[in-house]
């Protein structure tokens, strides 16, 4: 439009022909564009669309009391949901630009989705929408395009680039569950658990209660179940780690610990590990909360596995996100069972609890 505008005394005819070759050109990329997203893995692609405007008509907007959990509703001047806070939580979900998340290589399911999930600093209670650290968080991630828990967790996946920081670590890109196992086989424990975030990291790390843990070089580029979930809500969010299940407060290491912690709310309540533990309704799930499965029997009577929910995709499925043996790494794939909550697949059989961090 530029290069048109400089354009402005030439010939009329000339004028038209540009812009006919302009909007043709437009279309080609628009199309190249499409085309290759398709074949893109694992990552999200951005849509325009309508949002609230910061600092907008504040008489237009209207703040809601609900329960079961306890939670604040933000709406807007037509009843649409804004945003959710829930009473205990720091993650907070907010209404967006519409999001595509997809992994061609393993799965067809297509996520598409206007939840940006983000970490607040501080635990959510009724009425904190009247104070200032508050105000200052929500006008700073109001229609924010920066990156949230789901865009992170996809920075994970299958083929996703590398991403290094100013020191040159390596804190993004395609992550593995971890190393082989000598004594497994394809299907029986083919894969060693127990990579956390700072063996994916490949660095020492120091937790608030003072303990070191330091990186096997086994384990570099690999995170179980667990550890992505640190990774994601922790190393990246910065919600406060705990160096194992007991020392400290903060999530815990793995995905039973987690489940049974004080941290966050438990919006599925754990009831028990047997198959009568499987909830009657998951009505109650959003986007970004913490999701813990049986689906080892040999463990005893603890949970093995923990992922985060993602919401609905294009064909009604309750999907999630975890990184698998299976799929070696962060998935919303089929290997290893399908990502569904609903109906009376292997996930959704062994689906126990749910937690709002």
């Amino acid at each position: 439009m530029t290069a048109t505008s400089k354009r402005r005394t030439r010939p009329v005819l000339h004028a038209a022909t540009v812009i006919a070759l302009l909007a043709g050109s437009v279309y080609f990329t628009i199309e190249l564009r499409k085309e290759e997203q398709a074949k893109a893995p694992a990552i999200q692609s951005l849509v325009d669309a309508p949002v609230a405007a910061k600092g907008g008509d504040e008489g237009a907007q209207k703040w809601e009391r609900l329960k079961n959990p306890e939670r604040s509703v933000l709406r807007d001047g037509k009843g649409g949901i804004l945003a959710t806070f829930t009473d205990g939580a720091r993650t907070a979900t907010l209404t967006g630009p519409s999001r595509t998340f997809t992994e061609p290589a393993t799965t067809k399911t297509r996520v598409v989705t206007e939840n940006w999930v983000r970490l607040m600093p501080e635990t959510w209670r009724g009425g904190a929408e009247k104070e200032q650290w508050f105000q200052e968080w929500f006008k700073k991630y109001q229609g924010s395009e920066e990156d949230d828990l789901f865009a992170i967790a996809f920075q994970y996946g299958d083929q996703a680039p590398v991403k290094k920081d100013a020191e040159g670590v390596a804190y993004a890109g395609d992550a593995s569950f971890g190393p082989i196992n000598p004594k497994g086989s394809v299907g029986n424990d083919y894969r060693l658990e127990e990579s956390d975030f700072y063996d994916y990291l490949g660095i020492p790390y120091t937790f608030r209660s003072g303990t070191t843990a330091k990186p096997e070089a086994m384990r570099a580029r690999s995170m179980d179940c667990s550890g992505f979930i640190r990774t994601v809500f922790g190393y990246r969010a910065r919600f406060p780690l705990m160096a194992s299940d007991t020392a400290g407060d903060g999530l815990p290491r793995t995905a039973n610990g987690m489940a049974r912690s004080k941290a966050g709310v438990d919006v599925i309540p754990l009831k028990g590990v047997g198959a009568d533990g499987r909830p009657t309704s998951i009505d109650v799930l959003q986007p970004g909360d913490l999701l813990f499965f049986k689906l080892d029997g040999r463990t005893g009577d603890r949970l093995d596995h923990t992922g985060m929910f993602l919401g609905t995709d294009t064909d009604g499925h309750q999907i999630f996100i975890s990184s698998r043996e299976e799929a070696n790494g962060p998935t919303i794939g089929d290997k290893g069972g399908t990502s569904r909550l609903d109906g009376n697949g292997y996930y959704a059989a062994t689906l126990r609890s749910a937690k709002r961090l």
